[in-house]
């Protein structure tokens, strides 16, 4: 069990996300860095799929009432545990009573608290990600808050220090080609994929907003009808700023699409920063299923780590 006594900012439970609902209208919710979740849980030897707690640009402080396994992986924050640094990507076990402090985000918007188990929260078709429009999943579908208690899956363990590889930031971004593509001038299909597009701070985990020196333009106007609308894909809304689907994307859509940020990149994008440049660059199917692999193989590599150390 975890007791929050100050919560700073936006936290809630969220896993991998639901799949295969979205022709009911049930988006998918999940970590917005899913791969930094999957080796939080690696490195404590949980299921990739566990539910940790997401915080988003501002700490928390929380005391354990057992022998927990932890770490915090995704934003590179500051944290203590009883007035002692605690490194991102390395896992501690805190004891009975000891305090958890997580102070301050130094760089990445979404940081991951993983604990041994992962948190005993109920499933809710298939997962536990928290879906903050439905208001379901997660912890009793809200955003946590001071005097929550939280469940453990595993109690009185113990598990060694040990510590991997950040995963690291970058503001270049990998996209393929979309279905409207050939709709865009030639000038706008180049100048998605040369100049650099800033973030803007109303973006949020339904959508990542961008703005431009050159607005995206179609060749002629388009009549469309809604399309299933998976996250990364790069949306053109009317005004020429696209917009880029996260992880609480609505499951349709109804604007033309220039590209679709690949898989293996959702978590890089979502980390950079506020008012920042993100440059996009076109890559093929094939580039793309290579970068997915290298995800995967950074993530056998933890396992491999995690084995050795038992």
């Amino acid at each position: 069990m975890i007791y929050i006594e100050q919560m700073q900012g936006f936290a809630h439970i969220q896993d991998l996300g639901r799949f295969g609902l979205r022709r009911f209208g049930i988006g998918h919710a999940g970590a917005m860095d899913s791969l930094a979740l999957q080796a939080g849980n690696l490195l404590l030897d949980n299921p990739d799929n566990a539910s940790a707690i997401e915080l988003t640009l501002a700490g928390m402080t929380l005391t354990f009432d057992c022998s927990t396994p932890f770490c915090i992986t995704g934003a590179i924050i500051e944290a203590e545990l009883d007035g002692m640094p605690v490194l991102p990507y390395w896992r501690y076990t805190a004891k009975a009573r000891q305090r958890l402090t997580l102070k301050r985000f130094i760089s990445g918007n979404y940081a991951y608290l993983c604990v041994a188990g992962g948190f005993n929260v109920p499933l809710v078709l298939g997962s536990a990600s928290t879906d903050l429009k439905a208001e379901f999943g997660g912890y009793q579908g809200r955003l946590l808050k001071s005097g929550d208690h939280l469940a453990t899956g595993r109690r009185d363990t113990t598990l060694s220090q040990l510590g991997v590889e950040p995963i690291a930031f970058t503001n270049k971004i990998y996209a393929t080609q979309s279905s409207e593509f050939d709709a865009f001038s030639p000038q706008s299909q180049q100048a998605f994929f040369s100049q650099g597009w800033q973030l803007q701070a109303n973006s949020n985990r339904m959508g990542y907003r961008f703005s431009g020196l050159q607005p995206l333009a179609l060749n002629a106007p388009l009549e469309m009808l809604s399309y299933a609308a998976p996250a990364g894909t790069v949306q053109v809304p009317p005004d020429g700023q696209p917009i880029i689907l996260m992880a609480d994307a609505q499951t349709t859509g109804g604007y033309p699409k220039i590209a679709c940020v690949i898989q293996a990149d959702l978590g890089r994008l979502a980390q950079n920063p506020f008012s920042s440049n993100v440059y996009f660059e076109c890559v093929s199917r094939e580039q793309a299923l290579r970068l997915y692999q290298a995800n995967q193989d950074y993530l056998n590599r933890i396992r491999r780590c995690v084995y050795e150390a038992r």
